[in-house]
């Protein structure tokens, strides 16, 4: 495992080595500002590191290396820089308050951190400030920490206090922001009591401060445009952090805001929220930089906060690329990127060294961002950093620029090959250098020229190498040879070189004659072309080479060398000869010439001094001629001004110098040229100086902490030496060396001089400057350094104490170079003892130090603060800062009350100065008014944390004075200001006597009781709490408590009713007495129980079981205990049957005591509706839901009847009726035929639903009886009576139908059936009888008779009902038969009557109206809320005859309507009735008083007076002004309370206060005015409307005039409209009892109901307008001629007989027409037939309810009234008033109608769908005529028909209190206008003639389902269905 590890991690390091071999980094580079405090100094560690360990160095910002000062600055080895703490006087901004930076260096480069700005924080005097502010109550404050300038950004608000009392932020309504404000929100009145004053603490020297005391003042919010408090003009932040924007104003009412940025709305952002504040910015981005506008504005202006914020990136700087590898010569491109600011400057670094343009360097960009550089060198390698500045902030990033050797290397080639002729040779070489090396090719060291058999080209591969290829196509022998591939860069060259050979002849290339430099080697070259040969051998003068050592012959390629040529031996001609072939050769022959180059013979300068003379020779020993000798000085040639003399002579050449001087020194060359070479050889000649002062030391004067040269400089050749030495002190110098290092505080200058750059005391002394240069005797000279000393200040107190009154003394120690002057200065004044008496300044001198003492006498408060002393001399300036506070008992606090009770009094007191010593305690005093302070009560040493205490132990409505002292170290204040205060009363000791209960009803009980004993009242009994609650053995109910007033008289007993409580329920109930302080003890509690009453739940799970044809077996769950509200007594079960035509049984009812029952003796096979109730003594309870169960099925009983009739001689008819108890479902019937009887001689079956039977072949003449039993599925009944039957020729006729009883659903069709029989066939005829006797009956369209004989009667009528006839006969006899039609009709209207009210039910009975006919299946109740439009119902059983509503509101009127339905439908709506629950509005009771208490601003209220009128109060809303201002202040919107204080009013001051109090039956409102009283206590003058004198007197007098006019104007108006009002009544009783006698006339006419025909077609030219008073139906036709009619017929209606007086020429009548239906959608009929002068139908009472006549839908009758052309009427039920209502009026007369169609026996009956109110718009004006030809009114086809048209927006509404009540069933008729009839097209939203129907389609019609939907929407209108009257109506 160990070895895998070890070899990982050395693949790691493979990897990694050449990065880990030498790298630098930093660690910490974000430091860019180091601030400190001078008390405790500062440590900056170097940022940057390496590996291997870097070399650390700290330098200035102008690049000079800091060196050490003893105990100010140092450099650890570590790299840490220190800065030590000091004294003021030491300061140095070279040290203390500039910018630095430290390098780091290691064989991998150097690398420089960015710049450390290091500033030093002086002590220095500063205080703050907090100035009050004022604020509107409910309003906000903001209190600012006012910070001077020079300190501001040092300082950080700490904390706020109030009263000493560090205020807790998390108090809601105090906030402190992020810049130190104090925010104070919905200000209080407690809030003004209060000093506040801020604490902040110095963040580097850690001083605290606290500021002067502040006070809030408080005023009444007044109506004002807001003004700013706080915000902001500019606001910096570095990105991601959090910044928040101040804007906050004050106002009333309260101001909105909205922010603004650039001018535009904030953009939604999660990151910005609107606090309390302002606006606050959740991690800032660069995006959000700048303007924001804070808009404030309220109802009376706005104001504006303008602010730019500046959000900061830090600046970033990235070098790329990251890694940089290059060779020498190459070229480095480096990009630096740099974000966070788009202004800054950039620098590029080398090593630590900052780069600059030149030659190989170029800097691109706008800022100079690229850096690139050609030609690398090697030094050129190491760490190059980007240096981004702006401002303070810098940014640097770097890399290392690693360079390689970049000389070419061949990493592949060619070899050696044979191709042989015309063949294709491609050559390569593959080379890799940096840079990229260029290849040439040679063939035979000649260049390869390029044509069309030689190409060369090359390409970069994947790796980054060059290759180079040569291609040869078609090769010929000359191709062949040696070819090379020369590679070659900046960097260095390479070649390689391979041999091709190309088969043909053998041949020599020709060779040139060559030339060899003696003593070198040569090589000579015999190229051989051609392949193959044998052998390539030289020869020189016939001998075969080699044949010495210095020769050599490489066979295999031809070349022969030759070292060190030597001439005589090697000069002459060579011979290559090359063996072809065994047999054949060839040779060629080349001459090589020796050249010699020349010898210089070696010579040396020796040892010269200054003037001597000087001969060099220089001598070429050997060496071909010509030879040419020159000589050179330092590389150039020899000037002629140094007069040098150069003599040449053949081989030599001399140097001569007749006089040496400095100038002559150099290097000096001596170079030989021949043909051969050039060679040289050169020498060094130094004329050597002696050393000599150019500037001696000498002494001078050094100032410490400053810097001071020592100058000293020589000259010399060589340059001398110069070292100093050091001897402390002024005794006998006894110099010693000076450690000079670079990087330290002491160097030695380039010139020599000595720099001390940081002079201290311990400098002074001697210095020598010795120079030397071994040439001559050393000199040296020595000077004296006197370091002066400025002025210090070494010694003096920070914070010093002082007693008010006693003697202070300050000193201050000095010390540096005499004279020092001492100046005293107190908060930069400066101090003249002789101007100020009490100041007396000191000095002396101790030592080497000066000691000035300030003596204070006495000391006073003004004296606190910051005193300084200066120091001064010649050389600098010092000062101390002593901060003097001078202690003092403190001052009095101020003191008030803030609460006053019964039994205690509690203080608040504002702590005013401290004496600048912390309060230590207070003591209170607390004496009787009468009473000596001696006496008094004391409370010493209360905490000096608290601001509020409580005297307790006081005795009620007792006067009191009260004092208080502070106290602290130095002593006790004076008094305090003097406070008298009263007591209030208390609450009383004792509870009321003599409670007792009386049950008054089942949810009410009587309490009672007398008032508590005088002597435990504590005052005057305002009132009493009565509590009670359900009474438990727990205890667990809490008590609810109601509160009334008492009525004053405390002899006598009180009492209370208590309602709304549970039912048959134990109560405890205590009464507790309560005077203007509160409520005193609570009584025993007494116990009592509430009457019994019905149970108010019903039996549950109540489950039925047929048990037998007769028996219904009941089960079902007793109640819970708490719905019995009683005892138990027994169940009711009320049952009746549904019987199988639609109607009701009787309904029973039967008692038991147990959950069960057995129901018998009921009627067999029929479907029984059950519900039970439980009852207790009080009555039945709430029933169940209604359980269907149905009896088991039985044999049925005998058929009702039977009859036979012979048809012929052999075929007799035989019908029966149904069994009169069927007992189950008949499955069939049974005839049976017998001659003789009993026995059967055939039976037949029939159908259940055939009561025919035929029996064919039967004989002539014989009697046969025959008899008819029913089968149901429990087997055959009993059989009918028996009949007999012969079947005979001549047949009399015979009725087979039954007499009985027909029983219909108006508006349906309905066949009389009349069979009959007979031989010959008999004919038939109807009679119906008429006033006793029948007469034939009417046929008509609607009444016809069927070839059957059956008499059809189509859309029945209630006037259809009656006794019909039907008469057969033929010639051998008649027959007849009496059918009693019955029509059933909607029930009539019941009675509906309120018989208890409670606060929060009412209970409503009724007796039923006629119920049409027809069972009543049930009852709807409706109610609502006076003067509401929402209406509510119940469904209720028919068996029910009352009903109790719950849960209603209390003191309200509510309005109610019941309707009872049959199987018909509903009825008609019963009258509205009213009802109000018990409880009325609140009240105050004039027994109480409202003002308990007054002083000069503060008002105490007894809200116990008010009264709630037995419903809970709701709201209570108090307000308050003076009476000069318009103004009202809310004091209080929450509920009631027993009592309401208002504070800070003006005193001496009349107000006017207003309260209004709500509740479910009303509000109540009091008004009073109350004045506040003087400062002194007492009362101001009442308020009095003094006459106003003034010049404007006149135009007083005229404005009363005015006045006095329009009042009088007014009061006419009111007459006038009273007036009205009268004559208005009067006219609506004259209308009334006009439509009274229409009435009665229409009773009379009713005999006229059947007419002659001309009457008839007179009639069907007729208009008619129908309307439905109940009991009585007008049909008022008008004529288009006038016609005499009898007046007892004629009733004239005119036009303000319908509300309009507007004329119109059109004498055209247009109908207006209603369906039937009683159940309207815009509330109640009014049942006029009743109305009398004077009355109200629906005034809040009973009213009579009319006769239940079942012919108020019988007949239609006919009025006639004169045909003025009128204008067009509304005819609905919203037909009231010509003049819009008032909403809320009530009406004293109904004027509402109903319209309905007509009912004449024309035959044209409209159909609306029914149960819709729907109302139309009477015309005058549009024709009636139809389309299709037919004519107007008097054509026939508008006989009978209607106008409509949509009702106009110009009809009345309806007032809201009548309200409609919701229709409780609407269902669908269908209505399929007439394809026959053109004139029956319907024409939605026009007016046109309605669609003329069938008789099938109006029985169709007229059927009603209570399965079909609504035709009402949720808002009342018509659904959009394909009912052309739902497209074309209005829905009122």
């Amino acid at each position: 495992m160990w070895i895998l590890a070890i070899i990982f991690f050395q693949c790691i390091l493979n990897v990694f080595s050449e990065d880990l071999r030498s790298s630098l980094y930093f660690v910490n580079a974000s430091v860019q500002e180091v601030v400190f405090a001078s008390t405790t100094g500062t440590s900056v560690p170097c940022p940057a590191v390496g590996v291997p360990p870097a070399s650390l160095r700290w330098y200035l910002a102008t690049g000079e290396e800091i060196y050490d000062v003893p105990g100010i600055r140092h450099v650890h080895p570590n790299g840490t820089l220190q800065i030590f703490h000091f004294n003021p006087s030491s300061f140095s901004n070279l040290i203390h308050d500039n910018t630095y930076y430290c390098t780091a260096e290691n064989p991998s480069g150097k690398i420089r951190s960015q710049d450390v700005h290091i500033k030093a924080v002086l002590r220095e005097p500063y205080t703050v400030r907090v100035e009050d502010q004022k604020a509107m109550r409910g309003n906000v404050a903001v209190f600012k920490c006012i910070i001077p300038a020079s300190v501001e950004a040092y300082i950080t608000v700490v904390s706020w206090e109030k009263d000493t009392v560090s205020i807790n932020v998390q108090t809601p309504r105090f906030l402190i922001t992020s810049t130190g404000a104090l925010y104070i929100l919905d200000v209080q009145n407690e809030d003004g009591l209060y000093n506040y004053r801020c604490m902040t603490r110095h963040r580097y020297t850690g001083e605290t401060r606290q500021s002067n005391s502040a006070r809030l003042f408080l005023s009444d919010p007044t109506n004002s445009a807001p003004a700013i408090l706080d915000g902001f003009e500019r606001r910096e932040v570095m990105t991601s952090h959090r910044v928040e924007l101040p804007c906050k104003a004050s106002g009333h009412p309260a101001p909105k805001y909205r922010w603004l940025k650039d001018n535009r709305p904030l953009e939604p952002d999660s990151r910005f929220r609107q606090s309390v504040t302002g606006l606050l910015i959740e991690r800032a981005q660069p995006s959000d930089t700048g303007s924001y506008v804070c808009e404030v504005w309220n109802s009376y202006g706005n104001a504006e906060v303008v602010g730019r914020l500046q959000v900061k990136e830090p600046l970033k700087a990235v070098v790329s690329p990251r890694k940089v590898k290059g060779s020498v010569g190459s070229q480095v491109s480096l990009s630096c990127s740099v974000s966070g600011s788009e202004e800054y400057e950039l620098s590029w670094y080398r090593n630590g060294e900052i780069i600059y343009p030149g030659n190989s360097v170029r800097m691109t960009g706008n800022n100079r961002e690229n850096l690139v550089m050609a030609g690398m060198a090697k030094s050129d390698g190491g760490a190059y950093q980007c240096f981004a500045r702006n401002g303070k902030m810098s940014a640097q990033d770097f890399v290392q620029v690693i360079l390689e050797d970049g000389t070419p290397k061949i990493i592949s080639s060619f070899s050696e090959k044979v191709f042989g002729t015309n063949e294709f040779v491609s050559l390569f070489c593959t080379v890799k250098g940096t840079p990229e090396p260029r290849v040439t090719w040679t063939l035979d060291d000649e260049p390869v020229i390029r044509d069309s058999r030689h190409r060369i080209g090359h390409y970069t591969n994947q790796e980054g190498h060059v290759v180079s290829h040569l291609n040869i196509s078609q090769t010929t022998g000359p191709d062949g040879g040696v070819y090379r591939c020369i590679c070659n860069n900046s960097a260095g060259a390479v070649s390689y070189q391979a041999r091709i050979n190309v088969r043909g002849p053998a041949s020599i290339r020709p060779m040139k004659n060559l030339t060899a430099i003696a003593g070198r080697d040569m090589y000579i070259h015999c190229r051989v072309i051609g392949y193959p040969y044998y052998s390539i051998k030289w020869h020189k003068d016939a001998n075969l080479l080699p044949y010495n050592h210095r020769q050599r012959a490489f066979e295999n390629n031809g070349t022969l060398k030759l070292y060190d040529v030597q001439k005589d031996v090697d000069e002459g001609e060579y011979t290559c000869s090359v063996l072809v072939s065994p047999s054949l050769s060839t040779s060629q022959s080349v001459h090589v010439s020796v050249k010699v180059p020349p010898t210089i013979h070696p010579f040396e300068f020796p040892r010269f001094s200054i003037g001597q003379r000087v001969f060099i020779p220089c001598v070429v020993m050997s060496g071909d001629q010509p030879v040419f000798i020159t000589w050179q000085k330092d590389g150039q040639p020899i000037p002629a001004s140094l007069s040098v003399t150069i003599d040449n002579i053949d081989f030599t050449s001399s140097l001569r110098i007749s006089n040496l001087s400095l100038l002559h020194n150099g290097n000096y060359t001596c170079i030989a040229r021949n043909q051969a070479a050039i060679v040289e050889h050169q020498s060094q000649l130094i004329v050597r100086v002696p050393p000599k002062f150019v500037v001696q030391p000498k002494d001078q004067d050094g100032i410490y902490g400053k810097a001071v040269i020592l100058n000293c400089s020589a000259e010399g050749y060589p340059v001398p030496t110069i070292v100093w030495k050091y001897s402390k002190g002024a005794g006998v110098p006894q110099f010693q060396p000076i450690a000079l290092n670079s990087g330290f505080r002491i160097q030695v200058l380039v010139n020599g001089s000595l720099l001390i750059k940081h002079v201290l005391e311990e400098d002074s002394g001697y210095y020598l400057c010795k120079v030397s240069n071994d040439v001559g005797a050393d000199v040296s000279k020595s000077m004296y350094l006197n370091v002066k000393i400025p002025a210090m200040i070494t010694s003096y107190p920070n914070t010093t104490l002082a007693t008010q009154g006693s003697e202070k003394r300050m000193s201050c120690t000095a010390h540096g170079e005499k004279p020092i002057m001492v100046r005293w200065e107190k908060e930069e004044r400066i101090i003249n003892p002789e101007s100020s008496h009490r100041y007396v300044v000191t000095v002396k001198e101790v030592a080497d130090e000066v000691i000035s003492t300030l003596q204070i006498r006495p000391t006073v408060r003004e004296d606190s603060g910051f005193f300084s002393c200066h120091a001064i001399n010649s050389y600098g300036e010092d000062r101390g800062i002593i901060q003097l506070t001078v202690q003092e008992p403190p001052d009095p606090p101020e003191v008030e009350i803030r609460e006053v009770k019964d039994r205690t009094i509690a203080l608040r007191w504002t702590m005013g100065f401290d004496g600048n010593s912390p309060i230590t305690g207070f003591d209170i005093e607390c004496k009787n008014k009468s009473g000596s302070w001696e006496m008094a009560q004391r409370t010493k040493d209360v905490s000096p944390q608290l601001n509020q205490a409580t005297i307790i132990d006081l005795h009620p409505s007792s006067t009191y004075s009260i004092r208080m002292f502070a106290k602290n170290h130095i002593g006790k204040s004076e008094a305090s200001n003097e406070l008298t205060i009263t007591t209030d009363e208390a609450a009383p000791d004792g509870p009321p006597q003599d409670v007792q209960l009386e049950a008054f009803s089942s949810q009410s009980i009587r309490v009672s009781w007398r008032a508590p004993k005088k002597h435990l009242q504590n005052g005057a009994i305002r009132g009493y709490q009565v509590g009670y609650r359900e009474f438990s053995t727990g205890g667990n109910y809490q008590f609810n408590v109601i509160s009334m007033e008492t009525t004053g008289d405390n002899d006598h007993s009180e009492s209370v009713t208590l309602d709304n409580l549970k039912k048959f329920t134990q109560y405890g109930v205590v009464v507790q007495a309560s005077n203007s302080a509160g409520t005193g003890p609570s009584s025993q509690e007494v116990i009592s129980t509430t009457l019994e009453d019905v149970p108010s739940r019903p039996p549950e799970n109540v489950q039925a079981t047929a048990a037998s044809p007769e028996i219904i077996s009941l089960s079902w769950l007793t109640p819970p205990k708490d719905a019995l509200n009683g005892i138990l007594l027994g169940f009711r079960v009320i049952y009746w049957a549904n019987l199988p035509d639609g109607e009701l049984g009787e309904i029973r009812n039967v008692t038991t005591s147990k959950p069960s029952l057995e129901l018998d003796g009921l009627e067999k096979y029929t479907n029984y509706s059950i519900q039970v109730l439980t009852f207790t003594r009080a009555g039945d309870g709430v029933r169940s839901e209604q359980i269907f169960t149905r009896t088991k099925e039985d044999v049925p009983g005998p058929p009702a009847g039977v009859k036979a009739a012979a048809a012929s001689n052999s075929m007799v008819f035989v019908s029966w009726l149904p069994p009169l108890k069927l007992n189950g479902i008949i499955r069939k019937y049974t005839v049976f035929c017998s001659n003789p009887h009993p026995t059967v001689s055939s039976e037949f079956e029939a159908a259940p639903d055939v009561f025919f039977y035929r029996i064919p072949n039967l004989s002539r003449n014989r009697q046969y009886s025959i008899w008819v039993v029913a089968v149901t599925a429990a087997g055959r009944g009993n059989a009918s009576d028996i009949i007999t039957v012969k079947p005979q020729t001549e047949a009399p006729a015979q009725i087979l139908t039954f007499n009985g009883t027909v029983t219909t659903p108006w508006m349906r069709d309905i066949v009389l059936p009349c069979k009959a029989v007979g031989d010959p066939a008999p004919t038939v005829k109807w009679l119906k009888e008429t006033n006793g006797s029948p007469a034939p009956a009417v046929i008509d369209s609607r009444r016809i008779v069927q070839g059957n004989g059956s008499l059809v009667i189509r859309t029945v009528k209630a006037e259809d009902s009656g006794n019909y006839t039907c008469v057969a006969s033929n010639s051998f006899g008649p027959d007849k038969i009496i059918l009693n039609l019955q029509v059933q009709v909607p029930p009539d209207q019941p009675r509906l009557t309120v018989t208890k009210t409670t606060t929060t039910s009412i209970t409503l009975s009724w007796i039923p109206g006629d119920n049409g006919g027809s069972s009543i299946r049930g009852y709807i109740l409706q109610y609502s809320e006076d003067n509401s439009e929402k209406w509510g119902n119940f469904a209720i059983s028919p068996s029910e005859r009352s009903y109790r509503l719950e849960n209603l509101k209390c003191g309200t009127w509510y309005k109610f309507t019941l309707t009872a339905q049959n199987a018909v439908g509903p009825g008609r709506i019963s009258e509205i009735i009213e009802a109000k629950t018990h409880g009325k509005e609140p009240q105050y009771s004039k027994e109480q008083e409202l003002f308990t208490s007054i002083n000069a601003t503060r008002v105490r209220l007894n809200l116990i007076g008010w009264n709630n009128g037995g419903c809970p109060i709701t709201s209570f809303t108090l307000e308050y002004r003076s009476v000069e201002s318009p103004t009202w202040t809310t004091a209080q919107r929450t509920s009631l309370t027993k009592s309401y204080i208002l504070y800070d009013l003006a005193e001496a001051t009349w107000y006017e206060l207003q309260m209004k109090v709500f509740n479910s039956a009303g509000s109540a409102e009091k008004r009073v005015k109350f004045s506040t009283l003087s400062y002194d206590g007492s009362t101001i003058a009442p308020l009095v409307k003094a006459p106003t004198v003034s010049v404007d007197s006149t135009s007083s007098n005229e404005g009363l005039k005015m006045v006095t006019i329009i009042s009088c104007v007014l009061v006419g108006i009111v007459l006038v409209f009273v007036l009205l009002l009268v004559l208005r009544r009067r006219r609506r009783e004259q209308r009334l009892k006009r439509l009274r006698d229409a009435k009665s006339l229409a009773e009379m006419l009713m005999s006229k109901n059947t007419r002659p025909a001309d009457t008839i077609n007179k009639q069907q030219q007729t208009l008619r307008m129908h309307i439905d008073i109940p009991r009585a139906q007008l049909l008022i036709e008008e004529r288009d001629t006038m016609e005499t009619v009898d007046d007892r017929s004629t009733v004239l209606l005119t036009d303000n007989d319908f509300g309009e007086t507007q004329k119109q020429k059109s004498s055209t009548v247009t109908h207006t027409v209603h369906y039937q239906s009683l159940s309207q959608a815009t509330g109640p009929l009014v049942d006029v037939s009743d109305a009398r002068p004077g009355t109200n139908p629906t005034a809040r009472r009973t009213a009579k309810a009319g006769p239940a006549a079942r012919n108020r839908y019988a007949s239609q009758w006919t009025l006639n009234r004169p045909h003025p052309p009128v204008s067009a009427h509304t005819l609905s039920t919203d037909w009231r008033l010509p003049t819009p209502r008032v909403a809320g009026s009530v009406d004293k007369e109904s004027d509402s109608y109903s319209v309905s169609p007509s009912q004449d026996t024309g035959g044209e009956l409209v159909h609306l769908p029914p149960y819709l109110r729907m109302d139309f718009l009477l015309n005058r004006g549009i024709s009636c005529s139809g389309t299709g030809g037919r004519g107007g009114a008097g054509g026939e086809g508008a006989m009978g028909q209607a106008c409509l048209e949509p009702q106009k927006s110009r009809s009345l509404k309806r007032p809201s209190r009548m309200a409609p009540p919701t229709p409780t069933e609407a269902p669908q008729a269908s209505s399929r206008a007439s394809s026959r009839d053109p004139v029956a097209q319907w024409q939605p939203g026009s007016a046109a003639t309605l669609p003329h129907r069938e008789g099938s389609e109006l029985a169709q019609a007229a059927k009603l389902s209570s399965s079909q939907e609504s035709l009402l929407d949720s808002r009342g209108h018509l659904k959009q269905t394909n009912n052309p009257y739902a497209k074309s109506y209005t829905l009122v």
